[in-house]
């Protein structure tokens, strides 16, 4: 798969070492790049900005705003700078510090009064840091968070772990961040979608010669790659060509879930949905569904002649995890059919460790990967990407991690993160419509990993196109509408 590549701060330290040794660009002239790529973006953005207040760490990044400061005060404005301390000696750092202060520039210490701008520069940390901030630095991070004036970070914000997204401490919340020479992976997962704003990407002009051979971690989904995989539909199809989905569930009570997880299917392209639920759903299914084939299973007897015409099973949804449910899930799971894996699904898989079948693809929120790895919920917060590929390992599957940057990977180490989806989502049922999305896709001949990510970028982006209305409110079905569009013409939505 193509996609935008996102890197680990290792990966981008390597290609920063590849521009200074192999195409001799001095250190100094990529913080002089980073520096004016930074106030590029400011200046685009905040034309109308008088005073720039800029926070400067002792490293790096640190250097990158005293450049930002400079080229501020070259053109006429009112820029002020707050340093954590003086730039190690001799380091491009400290030439950076030292032709601000050339041109009249002071770096107030961190307890100076808290000067008023109408943009803030946050250079304090970027990448370097690795623990949570405290002392000054803590000190600083909270009463930027406090400004109602915007912020700029510089690679990241300071706070963020740029491997994982998680931050261990206080976070800067940026307005936007402008990340240098390669886009890192931490900017589009957990924390960052709280935190890093809207992500720019510069190279800082270093030429096709360095990403030649590079190797990257991960990649962001996008639009083209999308709607690539989505081709219209051939004049002479009929509905046996686009596959027949059961989707199993529904147990006393929780028959809404399964009825989501089937009429998603069917909007996004299946050519055949059934469900097997109680028997007490089918009415109300039938009546609200029609065209889903609805049928009262209340063991495995009934259910084995609907998994041997089914050609995928969507697995989870109101299952439960009473008799009835366990019994359906062993038969279901034993079919070998492609398979769609949630919700009740998963927290069974995580007291039965059973082979799953060759195509299958695992959907936990982060409370049930955290049961699948037998880690607390925290774990899976600190490196999510770790989480999601040690799940794919484990149980030799396509696994899609749900959340803020959901991430979808593979039993190969592959991962795909997902740029699209909003809080709104974060809504009962949302779940049980992304196992009828992927489950369609696999029905309509798209192998595990390839229903995985077109799926979650369905779904996700449908969320959104939902999500105009507001995101307060945002429920599972409204959901069907743009979805049905979106798998039409996702490049349009």
């Amino acid at each position: 798969m193509n996609g935008h590549p996102l890197h680990t701060i290792a990966q981008v330290r390597t290609l920063e070492r590849t521009a200074i040794d192999a195409l001799r660009i001095p250190g100094d002239e990529l913080m002089r790049r980073a520096g004016a790529a930074a106030w590029d973006q400011l200046r685009l953005r905040w034309p109308g900005a008088r005073r720039i207040a800029v926070l400067c760490g002792v490293g790096n990044n640190g250097g990158d705003g005293y450049v930002v400061a400079r080229l501020a005060h070259d053109e006429g404005l009112d820029a002020v700078v707050i340093a954590l301390g003086s730039p190690r000696e001799g380091s491009e750092a400290a030439r950076a510090h030292a032709d601000w202060c050339a041109r009249g520039g002071a770096a107030l210490p961190p307890d100076e009064q808290w000067p008023q701008a109408d943009v803030y520069v946050d250079a304090l940390f970027g990448i370097g840091l690795a623990r949570a901030a405290d002392g000054p630095a803590r000190n600083l991070i909270e009463k930027l968070n406090a400004v109602a004036a915007p912020v700029l970070a510089l690679d990241v914000p300071s706070g963020l772990d740029a491997d994982t997204g998680f931050a261990p401490g206080p976070v800067v919340r940026a307005t936007m961040t402008v990340t240098f020479i390669a886009d890192k992976r931490g900017l589009h997962t957990g924390v960052a979608a709280d935190v890093a704003g809207d992500v720019v990407v510069d190279s800082l002009g270093l030429s096709n010669e360095i990403h030649a051979n590079e190797s990257c971690d991960a990649c962001l989904l996008d639009t083209a790659m999308i709607a690539a995989v989505l081709p219209p539909r051939a004049r002479d199809g009929h509905k046996g060509r686009y596959g027949h989905v059961l989707a199993v569930g529904g147990d006393h009570g929780i028959g809404g879930a399964i009825r989501l997880a089937a009429e998603t299917a069917l909007r996004t392209g299946a050519g055949l949905v059934s469900v097997a639920t109680r028997a007490e759903h089918v009415t109300a299914i039938n009546a609200a569904r029609p065209e889903l084939m609805v049928h009262a299973v209340s063991g495995i007897q009934e259910l084995q002649p609907l998994l041997e015409r089914a050609s995928v099973v969507a697995l989870g949804p109101g299952l439960g995890r009473r008799a009835w449910g366990h019994a359906l899930w062993h038969a279901a799971i034993a079919a070998g059919k492609p398979l769609v894996l949630d919700a009740d699904g998963l927290n069974l898989l995580a007291n039965d460790g059973v082979a799953l079948p060759a195509q299958a693809v695992l959907t936990p929120h982060p409370g049930e990967a955290a049961r699948l790895l037998g880690v607390d919920i925290e774990a899976i917060a600190r490196d999510r990407f770790a989480a999601a590929r040690e799940l794919a390992r484990r149980h030799h599957a396509v696994v899609v991690l749900k959340g803020a940057g959901t991430l979808i990977a593979n039993p190969g180490g592959d991962i795909a993160v997902c740029p699209w989806g909003n809080p709104g989502m974060a809504t009962g049922g949302m779940g049980d419509a992304l196992t009828g999305v992927i489950a369609s896709l696999l029905a309509q001949g798209f192998d595990a990993w390839g229903a995985a990510w077109t799926g979650v970028a369905l779904h996700a982006r449908a969320g959104d196109v939902a999500a105009r209305d507001g995101e307060a409110g945002l429920i599972a079905s409204d959901l069907l509408g743009p979805l049905r569009r979106l798998r039409n013409n996702f490049a349009a939505a």
